[in-house]
């Protein structure tokens, strides 16, 4: 029999209020004062076991010792998910139903995505150059609701825009946050599905022409393994997680501006004589600010990991955050040094699987890390170029602090830009 030892284990009847008290800090903290790469507490009132580290990233992705069924707490299912999403599929349902997403986000259809993007990014310059500053953050949000839309094949009116824009903002601002906020988020969710199911049920019945290489169009004709189509409500969901994640790429522009103004020399590197050097800065960008803290699974049988028993049907958290952060596999991780990314040529894929979990770790295919990684990499390489060779701009005085409790979190003043004007 393979001997075992006991989890570090954290002393508490409930670990909620700790993880909203210390936010991306909560396993990193913990993994630092128990030594360990793994620590049991309980969270939602059951047990959990909490790990990090790349060998960890290892384990979480293994279909065969974990599952996304029933992992998903509450909050996030009202607000950032929607129920019956494909993070919560697994096996063959989920690898067919991830195909939806395959065939729309694969690398060789990014350059579809990149010219809604720009399309929309340079329209809303032309409305920069009137104005005396400009909320980075808040504008990228709408830039982005409307590309996304576009390439999706949804219909966007300028008049809903704004308001749909808020309500996807919600969706990702509010899973955990315990004020008004996260009922503004079920509202929002509840609203979004609303309207998707109505556009689904529209393309369904030839009221609405949509191309069939977009999403609305993929979504509303996929069939299940049984062959049926899927459900309005499902439907909906899929949708959103076609344009919810894209939204949510404001917080690394808004991580982006902050960096070319907190690291100047960066500026001159990107106008250097290393082409790769755009693609290495994007990648520490991914690594060093955070983004979504962890993610969870429940373990499907018995086994040992790390001399670590863990028995079926125990919740297991995957520390990204931390992972990110891991100076077994970064060095000086604190330091925000671009040419660690210098030997590493196939992004984001390869050798980052495991190591880099900015959108998820493993296969995309197979697995669960998120598809739309080669669109949040060419949108941030466009964001990067028109901040350093096609505007000049001023960052005025501002509190540029953000915090490692607010999940997901951005500068407190989501980067404000003054004097703006196109050079490009």
């Amino acid at each position: 029999m393979q001997s075992t030892r006991p989890f570090p284990k954290e002393k508490v009847l409930e670990s909620g209020l700790n993880v909203l008290r210390e936010g991306y800090m909560y396993a990193p903290n913990r993994h630092r004062v128990y030594k360990a790469d793994a620590f049991e507490t309980r969270l939602l009132g059951k047990k959990a076991i909490v790990i990090g580290g790349e060998e960890a990233a290892k384990l979480f992705y293994d279909e065969d010792k974990m599952k996304r069924e029933g992992a998903v707490p509450e909050p996030a299912k009202a607000t950032l998910l929607g129920r019956g999403g494909v993070q919560q599929l697994d096996d063959e349902k989920h690898r067919n139903r991830k195909q939806l997403f395959m065939r729309l986000l694969s690398k060789d259809r990014v350059d579809i995505w990149a010219k809604h993007f720009e399309k929309q990014l340079l329209l809303a310059i032309q409305d920069w150059l009137s104005k005396d500053s400009i909320n980075l953050y808040e504008e990228s949000q709408k830039i982005l609701t409307k590309a996304t839309c576009e390439w999706a094949g949804v219909p966007l009116s300028e008049k809903d825009s704004d308001k749909r824009t808020k309500q996807l903002v919600s969706t990702f601002e509010t899973p955990m946050t315990v004020s008004h906020r996260h009922v503004e988020g079920r509202i929002g969710r509840h609203k979004l599905e609303s309207w998707m199911k109505t556009l689904i049920q529209q393309v369904r019945d030839g009221e609405l022409d949509v191309k069939e290489d977009t999403a609305l169009y993929q979504t509303a004709w996929y069939r299940e393994l049984d062959g049926e189509l899927l459900d309005l409500k499902t439907a909906a969901v899929e949708m959103l997680n076609f344009i919810r994640p894209h939204v949510a790429l404001s917080v690394y522009f808004a991580f982006t501006a902050l960096t070319l103004h907190q690291f100047p020399e960066e500026r001159e590197k990107l106008n250097g004589s290393n082409p790769y050097h755009l693609h290495m800065f994007i990648q520490e960008i991914r690594r060093y600010y955070p983004f979504f803290p962890f993610n969870g699974a429940i373990t499907r049988k018995d086994f040992v990991w790390e001399g670590y028993s863990f028995e079926a049907d125990t919740m297991v958290v995957m520390d990204f955050y931390g992972t990110n952060h891991d100076n077994r596999i970064w060095d000086n991780p604190s330091v925000f040094n671009p040419s660690r990314f210098s030997d590493w040529h196939t992004s984001p894929t390869d050798q980052v699987q495991m190591k880099l979990l900015a959108q998820g770790g493993g296969d995309y295919n197979t697995g669960h890390r998120c598809p739309g990684e080669w669109n949040t990499v060419r949108a941030m390489e466009i964001v990067t170029d028109y901040l350093v060779n096609k505007l000049t701009y001023t960052v005025p005085e501002q509190d540029l602090a953000y915090s490692y409790v607010k999940v997901p979190t951005i500068p407190k003043s989501g980067m404000v830009l003054t004097d703006i004007d196109y050079i490009g």
